[in-house]
């Protein structure tokens, strides 16, 4: 979950990691606990026009599953996912496939 103060700008990403974390820490007291203290911060981010590969290479860095996405002027426009990542990388794969599949069977 991003947290943001504004609703544009990224201030901190609650992840379940934070969750579990600071229930092993506090306990059911977590639950009296403000987000901003259990939050990840700085938050990685990337921009619209990173490349996908970038991406990836962040997301395996830096262990983390979702990348909120960050025009020039600092505002959230979306979260990529390792699943969107993935998704993407997959339908590359078939593609290459079928165009090796298809130059294979032309020059038979």
């Amino acid at each position: 979950m991003v947290v943001s103060v504004d609703g544009y700008t990224v201030d901190g990403i609650v992840s379940e990691r934070d969750v579990v974390r600071g229930l092993a820490e506090s306990g059911t007291r977590i639950l009296d606990r403000k987000v901003s203290e259990i939050m990840t911060t700085p938050v990685s981010t990337c921009s619209p026009d990173d490349l996908v590969k970038t991406v990836m290479e962040t997301m395996t860095l830096r262990r983390i599953r979702h990348l909120p996405v960050v025009s020039g002027t600092g505002r959230l426009i979306g979260i990529v996912s390792i699943g969107d990542i993935v998704k993407n990388r997959l339908d590359e794969m078939t593609t290459e496939a079928s165009v090796l599949r298809e130059a294979y069977l032309a020059g038979r």
